[in-house]
């Protein structure tokens, strides 16, 4: 009887216990990224740079998974959707601050839906156009009068809207926005001459640049970038103040636990600070930004205002 007694005894106190008490120790399975954008673009180069340190980190499988589509939207559903468990997350960049005020619906909810978990750094947009185009500058392939097409990543992109407000606001030019679910698609279209211009972050065109393919005539920031330092700023252009930077950033599922999204913050702050990623990200054209999980958040909800204003001013949306 007395040692019926003890057992119930340590029955019960089993199940008084949270559950936490028998999980597994955060990670214990591979980590799901989800991109919301096409690989081989800006969101793709740095989330498998950063995936693939985390999971030396972490001693579990990091798999990307690219899910373009509707300005990011498509993918940032799915990890909304998903279980909150820090093993599925969410790769996305100023876009993700942009498409509550552009998307009538899309799909999810910023601030109730997901979490920002660290952001990685922030890159300055550029204006590219092919080798072979007779423009060097700005000034000439405005000072040309023919209607200019530029790519972009997506609608709602901070890419997309930088070339709506610099062509159709400032500029006022005769210009199409020509989308693709993605960097690297839309880089493509002006490889192939099928649309002039490519309106873009730095990163994909890096590597076209050293080739000779693509030539840049012009950098979205206030000031010269070290990685372009020959390349003129929009500003120099005779468009003062004109500023466009994408950042990257990972979100997860929100009520994901406040521990996992700590332990995932402080790991990929650690591998953004490692010297072969600094690096690369400084020939990449990209400064780092660490930032804690509330700083992050704090940040993003300045984006979102400031992508609004530049939403109302060029006139574009609300996107179904």
């Amino acid at each position: 009887m007395k040692v019926a007694s003890a057992l119930g005894a340590v029955f019960a106190l089993l199940a008084a216990l949270p559950a936490e008490a028998f999980a597994q120790p955060y990670p214990s399975k591979p980590i799901r990224v989800v991109v919301a954008f096409a690989a081989g673009g800006f969101a793709d180069t740095i989330a498998r740079l950063v995936g693939h340190r985390l999971a030396e980190r972490v001693g579990q499988p990091v798999v990307v998974e690219n899910r373009g589509g509707a300005g990011g939207n498509i993918a940032a559903r799915a990890v909304a959707a998903a279980p909150a468990d820090g093993y599925t997350l969410l790769v996305h960049t100023a876009a993700i601050a942009i498409n509550p005020s552009l998307y009538r619906s899309p799909g999810f909810d910023l601030a109730a839906d997901l979490v920002p978990v660290a952001n990685t750094g922030s890159t300055p947009g550029v204006f590219v156009v092919h080798a072979s185009n007779p423009a060097h500058s700005l000034q000439e392939l405005l000072r040309s009068g023919r209607r200019i097409t530029f790519s972009s990543a997506g609608v709602g992109t901070s890419s997309h809207l930088a070339g709506e407000y610099f062509f159709k606001v400032l500029a006022r030019a005769e210009a199409e926005h020509v989308p693709f679910q993605g960097g690297a698609p839309a880089l493509t279209a002006v490889l192939s001459g099928t649309v002039e211009v490519l309106s873009t972050s730095m990163p994909p065109v890096v590597p076209h640049l050293r080739k000779g393919s693509l030539k840049v005539l012009s950098v979205s920031s206030l000031a010269r970038v070290a990685a372009l330092p020959d390349v003129p700023t929009v500003g120099e252009a005779g468009f003062a103040d004109f500023e466009e930077r994408s950042w990257v950033g990972f979100f997860a599922p929100a009520r994901t636990p406040g521990a996992v999204v700590e332990r995932l913050n402080a790991e990929i702050r650690a591998v953004a600070g490692l010297p072969e990623v600094l690096e690369r990200f400084s020939a990449l054209g990209m400064d780092p930004h660490p930032m804690s999980s509330p700083e992050f958040a704090a940040y993003v909800r300045r984006e979102v205002a400031k992508w609004a204003t530049v939403v109302r001013a060029t006139g574009i949306g609300p996107v179904e």
